[in-house]
């Protein structure tokens, strides 16, 4: 397993990235009921799904094809797109799931999102073609994702034409990072939901080690002058010290009166807080949700298109796009 402390960097988060959900920005630097659901189950690591669950791994071979990279497909239909959140979120909410089919399952849905996001004239034949049941979840992570990308350029010419001089890396098991943002909220009373969507949007779950200019650090991410008033004496690159503060800075906000008002003390932007705001609460209504978000993988919004960064993506200065592709192959 690998070690809660990691070398000191910065990192950016995925404000500049329109990455996972389309962006966040750095903490604000002024200062900033708690029934979470029971405890999600870690996904076995070798169970496989029933009968029920067998169908469901055909439907992943069938449904879910890679591309060459390695990356599930965008769909190009609004069918196709329902077909992949339907089998996706059917995956993530077995509990016979085994780890790689979730894995495989989360990152679908998440490019199924994004896609469905860029195309708002698919919403209504997307949501005819969804089980009712599944018709709000969808509904609001599109809009999350639409949220983020907000905050970003709209126009090709302005994204990027480089890729980030970033690390990214494996992060801590759903598990483990589930059991410190309880820890979070049984002290700070911050629903620990809302941690982990937090965490999500800003590191995907502490996938990014890279950069910031604006210096915000740590899988949190917090500036120094943040830092120095609710890390505690903690190391801002430490998992569990980052979650604690970022309870601390919620509470001090007054979280628990003003939910919306401490979201935006953290980042301040209307949007930012929407989005957040909608992944916790469909964490609160579906807890294995959780376990789908934590497959999310980083994807980098640039010119060329959105450009996934997977575990193992390391580079010390930024890379022009082109020469990324190219020499992947």
């Amino acid at each position: 397993m690998r070690s809660l402390r990691r070398s000191r960097r910065t990192v950016s988060g995925l404000a500049l990235a329109g990455l996972l959900l389309g962006g966040c920005s750095q903490p604000a630097t002024g200062p900033a009921s708690t029934t979470g659901p029971t405890g999600v189950p870690d996904p076995a690591p070798t169970a496989r799904p029933d009968d029920g669950g067998a169908k469901v791994s055909e439907g992943l071979e069938d449904v879910l094809r890679r591309t060459r990279s390695g990356a599930p497909r965008r769909p190009s239909t609004a069918r196709q797109a329902a077909t992949q959140i339907r089998v996706a979120e059917r995956v993530i909410a077995d509990p016979a799931t085994n780890a790689e089919d979730l894995a495989l399952a989360g990152h679908a849905q998440q490019v199924a999102y994004r896609t469905l996001a860029d195309r708002p004239a698919w919403d209504a034949r997307v949501r005819s073609l969804l089980p009712r049941p599944l018709r709000r979840r969808a509904a609001d992570n599109v809009a999350a994702r639409r949220a983020f990308r907000s905050m970003h350029a709209t126009r090709d010419r302005d994204l990027a034409d480089e890729l980030p001089a970033w690390r990214i890396v494996e992060p801590l098991p759903a598990g483990r990072l589930r059991r410190l943002y309880r820890a979070a909220e049984r002290r700070f009373g911050v629903e620990w939901e809302y941690l982990a969507a937090i965490h999500l949007v800003e590191t995907a779950f502490g996938r990014i080690e890279g950069t910031s200019v604006a210096g915000a650090q740590g899988p949190m991410q917090f500036i120094p002058t943040t830092w120095d008033i609710y890390g505690a004496g903690g190391d801002v690159e430490d998992p569990r010290d980052a979650i604690l503060a970022a309870g601390r800075m919620l509470r001090a906000n007054d979280f628990a009166g003003d939910r919306a008002g401490a979201l935006y003390r953290y980042n301040n932007h209307p949007a930012y807080v929407r989005g957040v705001t909608l992944h916790a609460e469909v964490m609160k209504r579906h807890p294995r949700s959780f376990l789908g978000y934590h497959a999310w993988q980083v994807h980098y919004l640039t010119r060329h298109g959105s450009i996934w960064l997977p575990e193992g993506y390391a580079e010390k200065r930024p890379v022009p796009v082109r020469q990324f592709l190219a020499r992947r192959g």
